[in-house]
């Protein structure tokens, strides 16, 4: 058996965009150059082929290979990267070939994340992909890692390979990441408790990577969250409180983008993260409605909300960045029986947002009740729950018949069952004039 040493890394790069004939070659290519601006590479040149099923050894025929490795030379790059999810011995074939480092998709969106993530947690999630990902390539790709450890005095005997030492050490790790992880979850969890018990509603932003999440995020919240024109531009899932109007509080989350194909373990690592989109009372779905690819992006995003379990969770499509369609003005969308389907609207200028905060306050408030209760002083705990839900519309003090809170308020029916069964008390606190 041959071995070779794995070529130094570079970002002088050039691209292979393998497309099927099921595939539109132009909006991949153009996403797949975005994907390596993004990882800050400098794109010398590409390379097309055409495969309808791929070469187990190299992915792409030998002819095209041999075209690459020409390309690869003339131009002194120092690294091919590929359209494609490519197995650990393609990967390993293709660099012996072209005689320089080959990374394929999943190994781009892994490297783009790692530069992206800011937060301890992202951090976590980023390593612990990368590491999954490192492990299955960890086959005789590296020669020292074939060397027996051994032959010294006290460490004779019949050794250990570099290689099972380094697949034992990145099992050890990932290991230690999903305990560290797990804890980080713990404490989300009891933040997300806490909102719970304040019966304030969760509403989480998903969407194809680039659509104006995160610009929409603080337009609605007045957050500084970072947001620039360029694929993954946060990662970390955000939260802020805000109000859709007086005395209706919401938590807004905004959430890492998502993107065609995203490879298996970023979808496994970010699972703790993306409870935000399960736990979400609704999600807003932001479209970017200048891109040429809106429908098959809002596709792809159905997708992975169907792998990670979110599929049936109430949504609002956002229609984002009409400010770059001149035809279309700010306006909703609805469906029969006033169910609101799409809100067209520009997070970059505000137009259109008092549009989306009232189909949001409409989805969120069905079948609202307007009570008027008593509260006395034993439940005053009960009268910062209401406060804390933002359902109260009205208070005053009253000295008589006894000391008590009258308060009204607006609450849905659901809402106000699940009051009376933590505190059976409140029944007989209902006034008679219920307005």
């Amino acid at each position: 058996m041959q071995f070779f040493e794995r070529h130094a890394g570079g970002e002088r790069a050039v691209l292979l965009h393998v497309v099927s004939r099921q595939a539109s070659r132009a909006e991949d290519l153009t996403e797949f150059r975005d994907l390596v601006d993004s990882a800050g590479g400098q794109v010398l040149g590409e390379c097309m082929a055409s495969r309808e099923a791929p070469d187990p050894r190299l992915y792409v025929g030998k002819g095209k290979v041999e075209e690459l490795a020409a390309l690869v030379a003339s131009l002194e790059a120092e690294l091919v990267v590929v359209n494609a999810r490519l197995s650990p011995a393609q990967e390993r074939n293709l660099e012996r070939e072209l005689k320089c480092r080959v990374i394929d998709r999943t190994g781009l969106i892994l490297d783009i994340f790692a530069q992206r993530a800011r937060s301890h947690e992202g951090k976590l999630q980023v390593e612990l992909a990368q590491l999954k990902h490192l492990s299955t390539r960890l086959v005789r790709g590296w020669t020292h890692l074939e060397r027996q450890r051994g032959g010294s005095i006290g460490l004779r005997g019949p050794g250990e390979t570099q290689l099972e030492l380094d697949r034992r050490m990145i099992h050890e790790r990932i290991k230690q990441l999903n305990e560290r992880i797990a804890k980080v979850r713990r404490q989300r969890l009891e933040g997300r408790k806490g909102r719970q018990r304040a019966e304030v509603p969760l509403v989480s932003l998903v969407g194809y990577t680039n659509a104006g999440k995160s610009t929409l995020f603080n337009a609605l919240t007045a957050a500084e969250t970072y947001a620039a024109d360029q694929l993954f531009a946060t990662l970390d899932t955000t939260l802020r409180r805000t109000e859709l109007a007086p005395g209706f509080p919401i938590v807004l989350a905004d959430t890492v983008g998502f993107i065609r194909h995203l490879p298996h373990e970023l979808v496994t690592a970010f699972r703790s993260t993306l409870e935000e989109t399960l736990e979400a009372d609704v999600l807003l779905h932001v479209v970017d409605a200048a891109s040429p690819e809106r429908e098959r992006q809002m596709a792809d995003v159905a997708v992975v909300l169907q792998e990670i379990g979110a599929a049936e969770v109430p949504q609002l499509v956002v229609m984002n960045k009409i400010d770059q369609l001149p035809e279309v003005r700010a306006h909703v969308d609805e469906q029969a029986e006033g169910q609101v389907h799409r809100v067209w609207l520009s997070a970059g200028t505000g137009d259109g947002l008092d549009g989306l905060r009232d189909a949001l306050r409409r989805q969120l408030s069905p079948a609202v009740e307007r009570l008027c209760v008593r509260l006395p002083m034993p439940l005053a705990g009960v009268r910062a729950q209401f406060i804390g839900a933002g359902v109260v519309r009205d208070e005053q003090w009253l000295d008589e018949p006894e000391p008590c809170w009258q308060l009204k308020i607006e609450v849905s029916a659901e809402r106000w069952g699940r009051w009376l069964k933590q505190t059976p008390a409140l029944a007989d606190c209902l006034c008679a004039d219920h307005g």
